[in-house]
């Protein structure tokens, strides 16, 4: 299972200069003096993972030398500083190694070295305010990531889901499933289960990109902006799904699933996911609304409505227009949204 870490890389001007160092520029680690201060196992797994011969760094001092020993291949590490998750990268190659951490970055005059050097294999700059952090399950409001964390399975998983985050090492790992699967299909043949959940620990790819797709959540935002201070969180039902938008108003609870294209695709993606997630509401859900960037087609909007689900759409910046299913179908389906007290809300 992929391990999320939290790493403070940006909030001083130390650290900024090392970001500008060995994150904003790829470091030739095959040449001198960098290959130099490297043991010969370590400058082959940093071949094996960039073959390109140079990489992004980063790295912890030796307090952190039992948590970072645990990390591995296609981990995902979230940079951040100045209030903002400002890049997302998916580690390569993880050692200890003082003299090359040396070469890199000047030892802190309290810590000392920063022993503990990891390369990425993907990094992907972004913005994400702490917000978006806080509004999920089992974070807290205010919380500024303060120190190196290195989260458990459920936070990380619930942090890669809420920032729909997924590492190259996912995807590819998906892809060759997907292959496999086809090729039992077409050529009936029986693919062990081994075969299809084949670890990825030997898949490295130079120069990938994590993917973060931010459509989704820089509309939320948008839409969050017009609800008048009400009182907005995220829920995570038991099977692990996990809500867009979860509305306490006045006249009770509405869950929100957003999508960042109105095609027919994506309003049944939309329509299936808040189906799933009425039941485990915490307080009984008294409207389910699908929004999208624009306004899906009349049959869509006529399939939401068909199951009690409002059509809500993006007009202009900050605007948007609600449709409403028909309060006698709503009624009709509420029925079937029974809430069950086993939800974790963010």
């Amino acid at each position: 299972m992929t391990q999320v870490v939290i790493q403070p890389s940006y909030g001083s001007t130390a650290a900024r200069r090392r970001w500008g160092n060995t994150l904003d520029n790829l470091v030739r680690f095959v040449e001198s003096p960098y290959a130099g201060a490297l043991g010969t196992g370590q400058l082959a797994e940093l071949r094996t993972c960039h073959p390109s011969g140079e990489a992004r760094f980063w790295g912890a001092t030796e307090k952190h030398d039992k948590n970072m020993s645990t990390l591995t291949t296609g981990d995902v590490v979230l940079f951040t500083g100045q209030k903002h998750v400002r890049a997302v990268g998916e580690l390569g190659s993880s050692f200890r190694q003082p003299a090359f951490a040396d070469l890199l970055w000047p030892p802190d005059p309290e810590s000392g070295s920063w022993s503990n050097v990891y390369s990425l294999l993907s990094f992907q700059p972004v913005m994400i305010q702490y917000e978006e952090i806080w509004d999920l399950p089992g974070f807290n409001q205010g919380d500024n990531f303060q120190g190196l964390r290195f989260l458990d399975a459920q936070k990380g998983q619930d942090i890669l889901a809420g920032l729909s985050i997924e590492t190259v090492a996912a995807a590819h790992l998906a892809a060759q499933q997907e292959r496999l699967v086809e090729k039992a299909l077409l050529g009936a043949e029986v693919i062990p289960p081994e075969a299809i959940n084949t670890s990825v620990t030997s898949y490295f790819q130079s120069g990938g990109t994590v993917l973060v797709r931010r459509a989704e959540a820089l509309l939320v935002q948008e839409y969050r902006g017009t609800l008048d201070g009400q009182p907005v969180a995220r829920f995570r039902t038991p099977e692990g799904g996990l809500t867009d938008l979860y509305v306490q108003g006045t006249d009770g609870a509405e869950i929100i699933e957003a999508k960042g294209c109105a095609d027919r695709t994506f309003v049944r993606q939309a329509l299936s996911q808040l189906l799933d997630y009425a039941p485990h509401s915490p307080e009984p859900a008294v409207r389910l609304g699908a929004l999208f960037p624009m306004r899906p087609t009349d049959p869509c909007i006529e399939l939401l409505h068909r199951y009690g689900v409002d059509c809500i759409y993006r007009t202009a910046p900050g605007s948007f227009v609600r449709l409403a299913a028909p309060d006698d179908v709503r009624k009709y389906v509420r029925k079937r949204w029974i809430s069950k007290p086993d939800a974790v809300v963010g």
